[in-house]
């Protein structure tokens, strides 16, 4: 006889989804080559920026969640429909660029991550990842699939785990936390548009917005009209799934930079090359257990990236030209939307060996983002906040202000960014 499911934890993990995995998904081995050289090399310094793309990041997400399950599409599927398809087809191009460019470091710090544990071959190892993501990919039911990817999220607690081995002064990090020392030279503004690109990400906007749809396919709700009937409790179901996946990330990203601040920043080690290299610091410095809890988290959210960094970019371009698309197809049945998928793999996979300096690569992919992220905002607050798209679940004023808000914040970062690349 079946027991009746009261406990709370379950049913809260339950209710968890698409929020869930595209948060832990945004700490990818670019987020956490990010936050790791910010802790380096400003110390606390930059812990305040947890506090405050937390609920920015979870108004982006919790818009683009919401627009796919009002009209019933994705998000690059909804602009075709409402919008010109020449602002669709600039912010799909540069999604692809910016996707395949974050996919090709996240692999190679993957292989280092991996070499670190078996000691195996750089090229082996990383053809092999790039051949077991496609395989979940491609010929796994998306409802196991999805299933693979919220267990992965777990591996997101090794970070938090890893700060309870090393030796933090919790005094500074309060500190820091509320009285932040900001500086506004050039290092810190493309460290602090590296943060805003890595954590408001757009890639996870088109992912988070075909993964409710997704959703509601395996539900049965095959037809866009039947997708349109969108329910409170449906809704409400969303928002905990998108605000908890939003929280965990910002977590992960506190306690990243925190154990980095106390362990390379404090004992001068500010040029981090690479995650791999970072995790073997952390060695001498953090113990054993930090080494290893570090090194499992860079392969663990790298397996969970890097399919949803191919993926959102093949969902962007497929919806783009009306393409068969959706991981609950057969290969058969969307060979252009797996083949932009496999593309998006094998581009990443040669920019490996163009000998690219790994660190580099995640940052400046963050950065990318970042300039990149403020165009397709523009687009997500004007579909949310249209109340004849929208109807009853338009955006409340609050979450339109807090949109522009971003929206503006990120524009202005990425022009001064522009100018201080150029300039230096």
């Amino acid at each position: 006889m079946k027991q009746p499911k009261n406990n709370k934890v379950e049913q809260f993990w339950h209710m968890l989804g698409p929020g869930l995995t595209t948060g832990a998904a945004d700490d990818d081995p670019a987020g956490i080559a990010t936050y790791s050289q910010a802790g380096a090399s400003f110390g606390f310094g930059f812990l305040w920026t947890a506090l405050f793309t937390f609920p920015f990041m979870a108004i982006v997400q919790e818009m683009c969640a919401r627009i796919g399950l009002v009209t019933g599409r994705g998000l690059a599927s909804a602009i075709r429909v409402h919008y010109s398809k020449s602002i669709l087809y600039i912010c799909a191009f540069l999604l692809f660029v910016a996707n395949t460019f974050n996919l090709g470091a996240d692999l190679g710090i993957m292989a280092k991550a991996i070499q670190l544990v078996i000691h195996s071959n750089f090229t082996l190892t990383l053809i092999f990842i790039a051949f077991l993501s496609l395989v979940l990919q491609i010929f796994t039911s998306y409802q196991s699939y999805a299933k693979v990817l919220k267990w992965l999220s777990l591996i997101l607690f090794s970070y938090v785990i890893t700060a309870f081995f090393v030796h933090i002064a919790w005094r500074d990090v309060w500190h820091d936390l509320v009285l932040p020392k900001i500086s506004f030279n050039k290092q810190a503004l493309v460290f602090l548009m590296a943060i805003l690109g890595t954590t408001i990400s757009p890639y996870l906007f088109f992912w988070q917005t075909s993964q409710e749809i997704e959703e509601e396919i395996l539900e049965g709700q095959k037809s866009i009209r039947q997708r349109q009937i969108t329910p409170s409790a449906q809704v409400k179901k969303m928002r905990w799934d998108v605000w908890g996946g939003m929280f965990l990330s910002n977590l992960v990203m506190f306690f990243i930079i925190v154990v980095s601040a106390a362990t390379f920043y404090q004992y001068g080690i500010s040029d981090i090359k690479d995650a791999a290299q970072a995790a073997l610091a952390l060695k001498p410095l953090g113990g054993e257990w930090a080494y290893l809890l570090f090194t499992l988290g860079i392969i663990g959210t790298g397996m969970l990236a890097v399919p949803i960094l191919a993926g959102s970019s093949s969902y962007a371009i497929s919806e783009s030209f009306g393409w068969h698309e959706g991981l609950y197809r057969k290969y058969r049945k969307a060979q252009a939307f797996y083949g932009i998928i496999i593309l998006s793999m094998f581009v990443g996979l040669v920019m490996n060996f163009l000998h690219l300096d790994a660190i580099k690569m995640l940052i400046y992919s963050s950065v990318l983002n970042g300039l990149i992220a403020p165009v397709i905002l523009v687009v997500i607050v004007l579909l949310s906040s249209n109340s004849k798209i929208m109807k009853e679940w338009t955006n409340h004023p609050l979450v339109t202000f807090l949109g522009w808000l971003i929206t503006i914040i990120m524009t202005i970062g990425s022009f001064l960014t522009i100018w201080f690349l150029v300039r230096g």
